[in-house]
């Protein structure tokens, strides 16, 4: 009860926040007024679509750290957040001030079971980077090796399930009072959330994923990924080799010719069709903090919390899109995109198909190098939302990779354009796809699929039968 009492006292700060940010109208509207205290006013001015992006974005930043994940995860939905709201939470970043070196010390000691000393011979007490779960240190091991140790706020965990009991609260009044949003599951999207923000506590499962990343480019002489010190890390504790280089976010790009920057541009997305197109998993988060031009010429990635997978069935599902696109077959679209795990509601299956042959007219024999992506992209974001679509998160993440490598390359070089480097990836997946070893394969898997439905299908008409004799049919 006192919990309860608590929640409603914070969901009444919240409630505030918004009202400061210009949202006061929906809580007029939507009967939400007795969450803010009495007499507070409230402001119906501010009802505008052009800044309703950039103030709830401003908002979840005031509102903290977890806020601003939950943010960075709507950001990824666009089948309930519109186009305009999408495109200004991707700009939210997880970028807090540090906590004292002191907690950061307990930490490693504590999960180490050694002292800091023991452990490294160096250990630089300022952060090098700083964010809601935890920082980034730079040390030194015992053998030499300079690390890089990123450490666990001590109160993280506990101020996380704080939120996101506040959260489920929200979602449930959300639910009850705002019928404008009958066609989101308010508290699916929150348990979305906690799934991936608990994940996030544990490093292992990042530093597994770093490793997974670092197997895959194994070879390769343009991308190195850092090489994880399992002996020095922990779910609190992560250790990695220290790049040494600058973030692009940070490269003076006026001081290179525009051929080095086009290369540039050219070699980071190189790094990422890699991954979707060859490897099926990739960096889902871009970002120019996140990819660094290492001293040694080569290109380094870091940050390994948010990847997205694409399995082989995946990747032939796309290729039959891919083809049915090429040859202008627009009908087979929504089937195509079914297969896929796209759900849409089919009563509007035909206004579906409508909507994909006017975006297929718009955009069909134009060249890549003409295109927008970004506008592209926002334009699908519209059918999206309009829709009421719903993607798979993989695809989405897959979107958001693409969106975000498409803007840090214009960054680099203005004329580039991240669908003509995707191009020959693509054009390669489908030959791979269709080479007789792969045709074999897949008739044989085919043919099992159809053998396993015709052995089941005489027992599932028995049921419905056995079910219509007992009336529940």
């Amino acid at each position: 009860m006192q919990s309860k009492q608590r929640n409603l006292g914070r969901l009444s700060e919240i409630a505030q926040v918004a009202v400061r940010h210009g949202f006061g109208y929906f809580f007029r509207r939507h009967r939400l007024t007795d969450l803010l205290p009495w007499g507070a006013a409230v402001d119906e001015s501010d009802e505008t679509v052009s800044e309703r992006g950039r103030r709830l974005r401003e908002m979840l930043d005031e509102l903290g750290p977890t806020f601003v994940k939950f943010g960075q995860l709507l950001s990824t939905r666009p089948d309930v957040v519109p186009p305009d709201i999408v495109t200004e939470l991707r700009k939210l970043q997880d970028d807090v001030r540090p906590f004292p070196f002191d907690q950061a010390r307990a930490v490693i000691e504590a999960e180490l079971d050694l002292t800091l000393e023991q452990a490294f011979t160096e250990f630089d007490e300022t952060p090098i980077a700083a964010a809601s779960i935890g920082q980034v240190h730079s040390a030194v091991l015992p053998n030499g090796r300079r690390v890089a140790v990123k450490v666990q706020r001590p109160e993280a965990p506990r101020q996380i399930e704080s939120d996101l009991a506040l959260m489920y609260q929200a979602a449930r009044l959300v639910k009850e009072r705002v019928r404008a949003v009958d066609f989101v599951d308010p508290q699916g999207l929150v348990d979305e959330f906690s799934r991936s923000i608990r994940q996030e506590l544990d490093y292992r499962l990042e530093a597994r994923t770093a490793d997974a990343f670092r197997h895959n480019f194994a070879g390769d002489d343009d991308v190195r990924i850092p090489r994880v010190f399992w002996s020095y890390t922990t779910s609190k504790v992560l250790t990695l080799e220290f790049l040494d280089g600058q973030q692009f976010a940070d490269l003076e790009v006026e001081l290179f010719s525009p051929d080095e920057r086009r290369d540039l541009a050219q070699r980071m997305s190189d790094a990422w069709m890699t991954m979707i197109f060859r490897h099926g998993f990739f960096h889902a988060d871009p970002h120019p903090a996140n990819i660094l031009l290492l001293d040694s010429g080569e290109l380094g990635l870091v940050d390994f919390g948010l990847v997205g997978k694409l399995t082989d069935d995946d990747m032939s599902k796309l290729t039959r899109l891919f083809i049915d696109a090429a040859t202008e077959n627009v009908d087979a679209l929504p089937r195509r995109l079914a297969e896929l795990g796209v759900r849409y509601p089919k009563d509007r299956e035909e206004e579906f198909r409508s909507r994909l042959q006017e975006l297929f007219d718009r955009y069909y024999g134009a060249r890549l190098s003409d295109l927008d992506p970004v506008a592209g992209i926002r334009e699908a974001f519209q059918l999206i939302y309009a829709m009421n679509l719903h993607l798979p998160t993989k695809f989405v993440l897959l979107d958001k990779a693409i969106a975000t490598l498409g803007a840090v390359g214009a960054d680099l070089y203005p004329d580039f354009n991240v669908f003509e480097v995707a191009k020959p990836y693509a054009r390669g997946l489908m030959v791979e796809r269709f080479t007789p070893r792969r045709m074999a394969q897949r008739a044989q898997r085919e043919a099992r699929d159809l053998a396993g439905i015709a052995r089941e299908l005489p027992y599932q008409v028995s049921d419905i039968l056995q079910e219509m004799r007992a009336g529940q049919i």
